[in-house]
């Protein structure tokens, strides 16, 4: 078939058209460019550099977003993502977003339940600071320099390839970045023998509006107070922390309870209030709180799982003493070294090999709400009995209960930028689906 010139000028005018369109260069991306090519001296720089019409911003983007909540076609995205491999790639970006003029979100995980790290109600740029995370241990001084980008399951085994008898306290998550999770102050299963996961930084490196890579003397005591607790990225880029760690024993003792209301589970929820917050430090509890199903009728199920820094027998000789109607026994508790512990916690199956830590692929992404409090009180039999009925209700929510108190209630609330510590019984998460 033969096409008339009219025709063939016009299709070629549209493929012209459209190539130049899809080829022409972004004056944000090129602008971007040209002021970290100033920087920083490499003749690599645009591989740090992801624009929203590159093939790999989608995947880069959604591989660390945990809340489906936010990855919707109506959330505003970030115009780019700068992937840093360098310090100094950060202070090149913190100086070029504001020579550009745009806002710097910064992500260092996934857990980010409202998506503070990666969404905005304004144009801007994502600084994803996953690729910084090395981690250096040094077993003879008892501490780490870990980079923010690293996740905690990342932190953990590095700690385990040097040591059987060290760890540090931090959350359960291994997919939660070291960044956010020491911003905010941090806590975990040891939380009640050492305090918070923040009362363990001893320094740290911070890029500053201006671009400079200070350390704690350069930034001095108030900064450094700051970004213990009250988010990192509200005061500047902090890239590394060096923490202290802790010593834990050869092996340590973890056990899970459950409980239905027609088993005593009412009276173990109000009992565990109060002993979670005052028995021995060495142990940590956590009560699951979730709508089930039992012989055919929706009900609560109490989950009572803990931590023990010490063997079987002794636990056993505490909770029988201070947590009677929990009705704790050997068949319940299992014994082993402390990054087993860590995997337990996180969910994985008895016998997983630590390496599975190294995984920072994320599978588990969810629509869902979280919030939390501070409880100081402790709900009363019918405040629980009324709880219950409201749970039973929906079956897509459950409450998480962390105990407090031991080494919290030592350290002063103006030790650092997160003052909820002492008179808390326990911290409590609402979640729903």
């Amino acid at each position: 078939m033969e096409i008339s010139k009219p025709l063939l000028v016009f299709f070629s005018l549209v493929f012209f058209n459209l190539s130049f369109s899809w080829a022409a260069p972004d004056p944000t991306y090129q602008s971007l460019l040209q002021c970290l090519s100033e920087i920083i001296p490499s003749p690599n720089v645009s591989a740090v550099i992801v624009s929203n019409n590159n093939p790999s911003f989608a995947s880069i983007l959604e591989s660390r977003i945990h809340n489906a909540r936010f990855n919707r076609t109506s959330t505003l995205k970030p115009t780019i993502i700068i992937t840093p491999s360098d310090e100094s790639h950060v202070s090149a970006a913190v100086i070029c977003s504001q020579k550009v003029g745009f806002q710097l979100k910064i992500r260092s995980g996934e857990h980010d339940y409202e998506a503070l790290s990666y969404t905005s109600d304004k144009p801007f740029f994502l600084l994803d600071m996953y690729n910084l995370r090395d981690v250096s241990v040094d077993i003879p001084d008892e501490s780490a320099w870990v980079q923010t980008g690293a996740t905690l399951g990342e932190l953990y085994y590095h700690l385990w390839e040097k040591s059987n008898v060290h760890g540090f306290p931090a959350g359960v998550c291994p997919t939660v970045g070291v960044g956010g999770h020491i911003g905010g102050a941090g806590y975990g299963t040891m939380i009640r023998k050492y305090g918070l996961t923040t009362d363990y930084v001893i320094d740290a490196k911070i890029v500053d509006v201006n671009g400079k890579i200070l350390d704690r003397k350069a930034m001095g005591e108030d900064l450094f107070w700051a970004i213990r607790g009250a988010g990192g990225t509200n005061f500047g880029v902090v890239t590394a922390y060096k923490i202290k760690l802790v010593k834990v024993p050869e092996k340590v003792t973890v056990f899970r309870v459950e409980r239905f209301l027609d088993n005593n589970g009412t009276e173990v929820a109000f009992k565990w209030q109060t002993v979670g917050a005052t028995t021995d430090p060495n142990l940590f509890t956590r009560m699951l709180l979730q709508p089930n199903m039992k012989d055919k009728q929706r009900t609560v199920k109490v989950t009572v799982m803990g931590l023990y820094l010490g063997d079987i027998n002794g636990l056993l000789t505490l909770l029988n003493k201070d947590f009677p109607e929990l009705r704790l026994n050997k068949e319940n508790c299992t014994e082993m070294p402390w990054i087993d512990s860590v995997l337990c916690w996180a969910n994985f199956d008895l016998g997983t090999p630590p390496n599975v830590l190294l995984d920072r692929n994320n599978t588990d992404t969810k629509f869902v709400k979280r919030k939390s409090d501070y409880v100081q009180t402790p709900i009363p039999r019918d405040g629980l009995e009324s709880l219950w009925q409201k749970m039973v209700q929906n079956e897509k929510v459950g409450l998480t209960c962390n105990s407090y108190g031991g080494k919290m209630d030592e350290i002063d609330p103006k030790e650092s930028a997160f003052p909820h510590r002492k008179g808390n019984l326990y911290k409590i998460q609402y979640s729903i689906n």
